[in-house]
């Protein structure tokens, strides 16, 4: 096997290395320019009168690459150092309104805000009577607008935000008002009316392959739904729709066939594929992102198809280091790092994967599995540092679409190519339909898989942990060495490598075996039976479970998906008779794709926002009814009545928000009479207690708003509770709950339970008595 060729790899690690600096602590780039610089000349100096005095050839060999890395590191910390003044200007601008002139440079891409994002190039930036005519790169917010694509000149008038250190974008911009000024011209022009008569088009289709069909063919995932997203970023697919690798890769590989096919040398493919790469970027928008991946990938596929994988990854390495001297800010982006590191799998892991597996299958499967195996590996560690899930169906959900995703590909691609002959183009986007559709199917199926993902704390930690078990699979799925007569020390080493790394995923597995169960079925087995009010440990948030006479209610869904999914598995519930959604703040709506599909009836506050109804919108798809929740409600749970108690239907008194939270009490059926008092503030507490005409004593009350210090103590004497809920993080930011209404409660005569400290909190009837079950034992006060 001819040995790899990974000499540019220190070259690549100086030249990341420098960018960081240069992104993240700008006032030491041009220091770091300037040390590197003369470091690289004082050693090629040095270099050169050794090499007069006969110095070894090997020497000179480090010494020459010590030079290379000192030089490119110089050259792209000085980048970021020629590009910081303009950067510093444009961000002293930090919470002002601007007016500014720029020039789109990528695709809208829709926000959970309601505006549509693009990225820009300033031309000018106006604030007060100052004008400034710089060029930085700017994120822009706006409302949905016609024109508004790459190439087009834009005006906006709106609120300026400085980025953060590391971020490719100087300022972000909320605009109030936008208007084209200048709409692409030229190819830029001809590219934007191809992608629109293209999404027009895939849009008269039906679902669920319409939808997913642009973002397959040209990057617009504009009509993919937030539910189908989700699925496809759960299963591991997502990089079809984000002009990733996979897209291009896809590209080139396509044209080296049919190049091939009619009898075309070895040169004429690369030329063919190397023109059609760049159109695929030029109809798809030529921003960061798109640029960055069709040069990994087109590197990564070369090598493979003219059968050069050993110069591959010093092609890959030179490719990415040209791109961090061009835009040093890419050396901060997850995608940069994931392109890097996935071209990097396709050349250096895949075939030892393949060859592994083909021992116990068929080649071309071994090969087929190889691919997305070695990517997923390679990029879990980087993925690990930024989210907090991992795709454990990945490998499978990627195979099953991978005759699919070509096919969706390059006839999507056609179609948008035949838009100036609308039948050709009708016939090439039904075709591609079927396979878009394929892929949805898979995505959705397989995210709905048991164990689709794992939960991770975004961190070092969990990346190092990622890294060590992609690793060991890598290991053991390439096979033992070869045994041989004598072994020498290094297949020594390989061999106790091989049972090191089987021992660690042996141990993994059982971990991962033992979690499950004590997280499932033997957590449901251990949960006791007579518990109807449960306080899920969701973190930072609300997640609140009502039971009577098998019939459950939900009462707000936490933060994110996870932590809620863990608790409903926990309790072995299925399904959510009733959903109440108090308001639409994050904390508590956040993990409604937990329950999604599985709520019968949704009761909801008031909703203020777009974003909101689109939440209502894909429970109603899910096969929930929807009702506004307003005082004077009634209704049951299986024994227990519930009745609404606030917001007042119609009232102005308050936006939408905190206080106008819903307000249910639960009571009888085996439920010790409670009350769930959302986010309320003391002003809506009192408003509450005036138009409610509440008495107590309750049982249980979930307490307002985590146990902020804004509480009206009048309510909670009225109410007389003997239990005090507190749903609120471990260490959270805020405090809560506040010591002060601890003692409210207390004097109140509350026993007072908080999950940040004792867990999951189960409360029940027991002879007439409140029972109460915690995961912890640490009270409220220690």
């Amino acid at each position: 096997m001819r040995r790899r060729d990974l000499r540019l790899l220190p070259v690549l690690a100086a030249a990341w290395t420098a960018a960081l600096v240069g992104v993240y602590v700008t006032e030491l780039a041009a220091g770091v320019a300037t040390l590197c610089g003369v470091g690289a000349g004082g050693l090629a100096v040095w270099a050169a009168v050794r090499r007069r005095r006969s110095a070894a050839a090997s020497r000179r060999a480090r010494g020459g690459m010590i030079v290379v890395m000192l030089a490119t590191a110089s050259a792209v910390a000085m980048t970021a150092a020629l590009a910081a003044p303009g950067r510093d200007s444009a961000a002293a601008h930090d919470g002002r309104f601007v007016e500014v002139v720029a020039q789109v440079s990528s695709s809208a891409a829709p926000g959970a805000d309601g505006r549509v994002w693009v990225d820009a190039q300033t031309l000018s930036v106006e604030a007060g009577d100052t004008v400034q005519s710089t060029a930085v790169a700017v994120r822009i917010g706006i409302e949905p607008a016609e024109g508004v694509d790459p190439g087009a000149t834009i005006r906006v008038r709106g609120q300026a935000k400085a980025s953060r250190a590391g971020e490719r974008a100087a300022l972000v911009i909320f605009a109030r008002e936008a208007e084209v000024e200048r709409p692409a011209a030229g190819v830029f022009a001809v590219a934007a009316g191809a992608r629109h008569a293209f999404v027009e088009r895939s849009g008269r289709l039906p679902d669920p392959g319409a939808g997913l069909l642009p973002g397959l063919a040209v990057g617009d995932t504009r009509a993919v739904s937030s539910s189908l997203n989700d699925d496809m970023r759960t299963s591991g697919l997502s990089h079809l729709t984000a002009v990733s690798g996979a897209n291009c890769a896809i590209v080139v590989a396509a044209v080296f066939w049919l190049v091939a096919l009619v009898g075309g040398g070895r040169t004429m493919r690369v030329v063919a594929a190397g023109a059609a790469l760049a159109g695929f970027v030029v109809l798809v928008t030529p921003e960061p992102s798109v640029i960055r991946a069709s040069v990994m990938a087109g590197t990564a596929m070369t090598t493979v198809l003219l059968g050069r994988p050993s110069a591959g990854a010093g092609m890959l390495a030179l490719c990415a280091t040209g791109i961090l001297l061009a835009d040093p800010w890419l050396a901060a982006t997850p995608g940069f790092a994931l392109s890097v590191a996935a071209s990097a799998a396709l050349i250096l892991l895949a075939p030892s994967l393949a060859r592994g597996m083909s021992r116990w299958m068929p080649s071309p499967l071994a090969l087929a599995i190889s691919v997305p195996m070695a990517a997923q590996i390679a990029c879990a560690p980087i993925i690990a540092l930024f989210a907090g899930q991992q795709s454990l169906i990945g490998v499978a959900a990627n195979l099953l679409a991978a005759p699919a995703a070509p096919v969706a590909t390059v006839m999507g691609l056609l179609a948008c190519l035949a838009a100036p002959v609308p039948p050709l183009a009708d016939l090439l986007a039904a075709s591609a339909w079927l396979p878009a559709a394929w892929i949805a199917t898979t995505a959705s199926v397989s995210a709905a898989l048991p164990l689709a993902q794992t939960e991770l704390v975004p961190g070092i930690g969990s990346a190092a942990i990622v890294a060590v078990l992609g690793a060991s699979l890598a290991v053991v799925v390439s096979g033992r060495p070869r045994r041989s007569a004598v072994l020498g020390h290094r297949s020594v080493a390989v061999a106790a490598m091989h049972r090191v790394s089987g021992l660690i995923l042996v141990m993994a597995v059982s971990l991962a075996a033992a979690h499950l169960a004590l997280t499932g079925p033997l957590a449901a087995m251990s949960a006791p039976d007579g518990w109807s009010i449960a306080a899920c440990d969701v973190g930072q948030g609300d997640a609140l479970l009502v039971r009577s006479a098998g019939d459950v209610a939900l009462i707000d869904t936490g933060p994110e998906p996870g932590p809620l999914e863990e608790c409903l598995r926990s309790l072995g519930i299925e399904r959510i008779d009733l959903l109440v959604l108090t308001h639409f703040d994050l904390d508590h709506i956040g993990g409604v794709a937990a329950v999604q599909g599985r709520v019968g009836r949704v009761l909801h506050g008031p909703s203020g926002e777009p974003a909101d109804q689109r939440i209502l919108q894909r429970l109603r798809a899910g096969g929930a009814t929807l009702d506004e929740a307003f005082a004077g409600q009634r209704g049951s749970l299986g024994g227990a009545a519930w009745r609404v108690h606030w917001p007042l239907r119609d009232s102005a008194a308050f936006p939408a928000g905190n206080d106008t939270s819903a307000v249910l009490e639960f009571a009888g059926g085996g439920v010790p009479r409670s009350i769930f008092l959302g986010d309320l503030s003391a002003e809506s507490q009192r408003m509450l207690a005036r138009t409610a005409r509440l008495t107590g004593p309750f049982a249980v009350v979930k307490v307002a708003h985590h146990g902020s210090a804004d509480q009206d103590p009048a309510l909670y004497d009225t109410l007389a509770p003997a239990v005090a809920l507190f749903s609120a993080g471990a260490d959270n930011d805020y405090g809560h709950p506040r010591d002060e209404t601890l003692d409210l409660l207390d004097a109140a005569g509350a026993h007072a339970l908080r999950t940040d400290r004792q867990g999951r909190i189960l409360l029940g009837l027991r002879g007439g008595e409140i029972a109460v079950w915690t995961e912890s034992d640490v009270g409220a006060r220690q």
